[in-house]
């Protein structure tokens, strides 16, 4: 069996007037996250992770900020697009294990939503998409509420 590992990681701002969307789900909360698309920065660090096992580059590469297209744009598409181009290349997606770094609001309560929503697209079952969320004991952009951060690892194997 051939395997591949990955790593990503992204981190977007908190800001009012803009939902925050983690994992695919919107959490209710007075901030969001800033960014070019919805800025899901757990499904970000994903995909970045996916591609990085397959040396692929990064999402700036295949959805640049820059490109009025992705504006708004639902992460969560984004994300099955990088599927398709992993499943393209024969590989699949193992398991993905992931760490959420937030202040608040308590992730805990969002996980299994999350959990459902990412398998779903990565056509997988939701024991392999792994996530933990943390806080950074006041330390930092996420411990002074300035942004939320995601870690995340991917391990495909050859279809």
């Amino acid at each position: 069996m051939q395997i591949r590992i990955g790593n990503g990681y992204d981190i977007h701002r908190l800001v009012r007037d803009r939902p925050l969307v983690l994992g695919g789900v919107t959490i209710p909360h007075e901030l969001g996250l800033l960014g070019h698309s919805d800025a899901d920065a757990l499904t970000h660090a994903i995909m970045d992770a996916m591609l990085g096992a397959l040396s692929l580059g990064d999402i700036g590469h295949y959805f640049p900020p820059s490109d009025p297209k992705w504006a708004g744009a639902d992460s969560l598409e984004l994300l099955r697009q990088v599927n398709g181009l992993i499943r393209d290349r024969g590989w699949q997606v193992s398991n993905i294990d992931s760490v959420i770094v937030a202040e608040r609001p308590k992730i805990k309560p969002h996980i299994d939503a999350m959990r459902d929503r990412l398998a779903a697209v990565l056509e997988v079952e939701p024991d392999q998409v792994g996530i933990k969320a943390t806080t950074n004991e006041k330390l930092g952009p996420e411990g002074r509420e300035e942004g939320i951060a995601a870690h995340a690892v991917a391990l495909l194997v050859r279809g």
